[in-house]
């Protein structure tokens, strides 16, 4: 069986690789979605849970930002340049965890006050349920093509042996 190159980013040098790039941005996603679903029902934003909701969103835009520059230079690039994409579901898988960074850099950015600057709170508040919508999608879709075979779609592995 093959894996994608996610998916063995995660396997590899457990459980360093499975912490620093699954666990702390789930856990920090997580507790991002669920304060904004906290605050999108109580829109209290002097809460416990809007403090909580912004530095959670601060540290993983910043996290995450440093995730994509090392593995677009330590995975992309290398494995780009070596022709050695496992095929259409290990780009997708790649690409899509990568894609993560535009929705949790924007989720950085509205809390840091560089954009979103004139918007009153809840239109503020509207554009982080976005971001943190279009976070979650990139997400699974990433997770769900990572866990796929890339046998499944066609891809063949140079060192396979044929039976």
């Amino acid at each position: 069986m093959t894996m994608t190159h996610y998916m063995e980013l995660l396997a590899t040098n457990q459980p360093w690789n499975l912490l620093f790039f699954m666990a702390i941005p789930v856990i920090l996603a997580e507790t991002i979605a669920v304060t904004e679903l906290y605050l999108l029902f109580t829109r209290n934003m002097q809460s416990r849970a809007r403090l909580i909701n912004r530095w959670a969103g601060i540290i993983i835009g910043i996290y995450f930002i440093g995730i994509f520059l090392y593995l677009f230079k330590n995975a992309v690039i290398p494995i780009t340049t070596s022709g050695s994409w496992r095929g259409f579901t290990d780009i997708v898988a790649v690409f899509s965890y990568l894609l993560g960074v535009i929705p949790l850099a924007g989720i950085a950015l509205l809390e840091l006050g560089f954009i979103g600057k004139h918007k009153d709170e809840m239109q503020k508040l509207k554009l982080h349920a976005i971001f943190v919508g279009i976070f979650l999608v990139v997400a699974h879709v990433a997770m769900i093509f990572g866990m796929v075979n890339p046998e499944v779609f066609g891809y063949a592995s140079k060192t396979m042996m044929p039976m």
